[in-house]
């Protein structure tokens, strides 16, 4: 069994094969967002904040972070933005950049053990990202292409996850610090693209033995009903080993897929979480009334 442990000063997380599904939740990313990406760019940093607390309150277990605005200084963005976000949750965060200046620079501010997304097979990438990651003692999001790109093959995709697990153990980090990317495409331009992640993140589970996340709204690109699709996504996902997913807790299918997966796959002992979120309460009186109902016919003698 691996588990993937980060955490916040105060607050611990668990990434793991038996473990309820960890949702990371996606809002804080100005890409697509030109609002947010102004408003951050100009330090205005109200709208990540109100992010930050809707998605915690929602259901997200974890934040993912992004400061990637063209022509702006990211890695003093990506710091305050870290900071804030820690000042006001508690959860664990994932400090999101292709900017490796910008991945230390939210390093650095962190209090905790965070999960650093990405690293990619390429060259260049592992030698200078996995080196961050230890000297930070975070967790690491292995996305699998390299150089060549994106293959549609999942066997090509394994090969380039496991040749990450291997440099990545030549720079110290364990197996369980790395939490496999199997890139999910959209299912409207490649019909067989829910096929391929499927089989990829079995694989993972069972043969490299990694944890895995996405950034599940990717398969619905260009479809409508965009959130039915992807909360089918997520259920079947979740039964064939998808162990996290950078998604958007504020739709509640999709909160209302990844519960009751868990449910499902046993990762929710008795029902619990399930219950405690979606059981309503009587209304006011219903329980003395009905209580009373029975009792009084209970009571009536036979004629």
């Amino acid at each position: 069994m691996t588990d993937t442990v980060v955490s916040s000063a105060t607050r611990e997380v668990v990434i793991g094969f038996d473990r309820p599904f960890v949702i990371i939740g996606e809002r804080i990313n100005p890409t697509g967002r030109k609002l947010l990406a102004a408003e951050m760019a100009a330090g205005d940093f109200s709208r990540v904040e109100a992010d930050a607390r809707a998605q915690v309150e929602a259901g997200a277990q974890m934040l993912d972070v992004n400061a990637g605005i063209p022509l702006a200084d990211e890695p003093a963005i990506l710091a305050k933005a870290v900071q804030l976000v820690q000042s006001i949750t508690d959860v664990p965060l994932s400090i999101d950049s292709s900017i490796v200046a910008a991945l230390e620079s939210g390093l650095a501010m962190y209090r905790g053990k965070a999960l650093v997304n990405s690293v990619t097979g390429e060259e260049e990438r592992l030698e200078a990202v996995l080196p961050l990651v230890k000297k930070y003692g975070a967790a690491v999001v292995a996305i699998s292409n390299d150089e060549t790109g994106i293959s549609e093959d999942p066997d090509v995709r394994y090969a380039v996850a496991k040749k990450i697990v291997e440099r990545a153990a030549d720079h110290g980090i364990p197996r369980s610090d790395i939490v496999v990317d199997p890139l999910v495409m959209p299912i409207g331009a490649i019909n067989s693209a829910g096929v391929q992640v499927m089989r990829l993140v079995r694989r993972l589970h069972d043969e490299l033995g990694v944890n895995t996340t996405c950034g599940a709204s990717n398969v619905s690109f260009g479809l409508p009903n965009r959130g039915g699709i992807n909360s089918a996504f997520l259920a079947i996902a979740i039964a064939s080993g998808l162990t996290s997913a950078i998604t958007n807790p504020l739709h509640p299918e999709t909160i209302q897929a990844c519960m009751g997966a868990d449910v499902m796959m046993g990762h929710d002992p008795h029902c619990e979480r399930w219950i405690g979120r979606f059981r309503e309460a009587p209304p006011p009186g219903a329980d003395g009334e009905a209580g009373r109902g029975r009792r009084e016919r209970g009571c009536r003698p036979r004629a």
